[in-house]
């Protein structure tokens, strides 16, 4: 998928079967745009698999917030246990552990167990078009182990805490009505509110959201709204910083 950032969808002068240019021998043909979302065009690329991402990675500029005085090296973007690409965004809830944190919480008696997760768009960089919440589809794996480990946790009580609110959405969209969480692979835009009944997350670590984000949504499905907007004051009055490299909030 292509984002076209002018205002206009058409201002960027796209149009369905227009080839482009990427350079290092990367080219792509326009499909076609999305009838959701008007700025985000689909792609097919001249190549594939291993070798497409590599030339993205040569190619590519990570987003960059304000705060951010200067471009970093897009391992800056990676999570401690990042393993598969495939992801638009930074999952930016899970960039705070390190491998000396996993341990740490090992110890203290809090295991960890991952899944496979790609995340879409927070943003598409259009205030009308983000608060109608048109949340990008994202793939997600939940593997054997990982539905063992979360099967287990709740048969004895035990909290399952979703680091980052993208893995949250993963959950719940993986234990859609069965009683017990299984494996399971599948693509999910599930939006998440104050009306969701949480069936498998306890708690979330997340970052700070915009006021009209879905993400955002999301908090009052394990606080009141009025809990929620407190803490956001409290977070603009104290100068917290939103976003991929911002501060993280843990809801229990």
């Amino acid at each position: 998928m292509l984002l076209c950032r002018q205002g206009d969808p058409f201002a960027c002068g796209l149009r369905a079967d227009m080839k482009l240019d990427f350079g290092l021998g990367l080219t792509a043909s326009v499909s076609a745009r999305d009838p959701r979302v008007p700025r985000l065009w689909r792609l097919r690329f001249n190549r594939s698999g291993s070798e497409l991402v590599d030339a993205l990675y040569r190619i590519g500029q990570p987003v960059r917030y304000e705060y951010v005085p200067a471009p970093w090296s897009l391992d800056y973007y990676q999570n401690t246990y990042a393993r598969d690409p495939g992801s638009a965004e930074m999952p930016s809830a899970r960039r705070a552990f390190t491998w000396s944190l996993l341990f740490q919480l090992k110890r203290l008696g809090i295991d960890s167990t991952y899944v496979l997760l790609r995340t879409g768009l927070s943003s598409y960089m259009d205030d009308e078009l983000d608060k109608k919440h048109l949340i990008c589809e994202e793939e997600y794996l939940v593997g054997e182990e990982a539905a063992g480990k979360i099967a287990t946790t709740r048969a004895a009580a035990g909290r399952v805490i979703a680091v980052g609110a993208t893995v949250g959405r993963a959950l719940e969209s993986a234990a859609g009505k069965l009683p017990t969480m299984r494996a399971t692979h599948g693509y999910t835009s599930l939006r998440i509110t104050a009306a969701h009944a949480l069936k498998t997350v306890d708690g979330l670590l997340t970052g700070l959201h915009e006021p009209d984000a879905s993400h955002l949504d999301m908090l009052n499905a394990f606080l009141p709204a009025d809990q929620t907007r407190t803490a956001y004051l409290e977070a603009i009055a104290s100068g917290y910083l939103w976003h991929e490299f911002g501060d993280l909030n843990l809801i229990l």
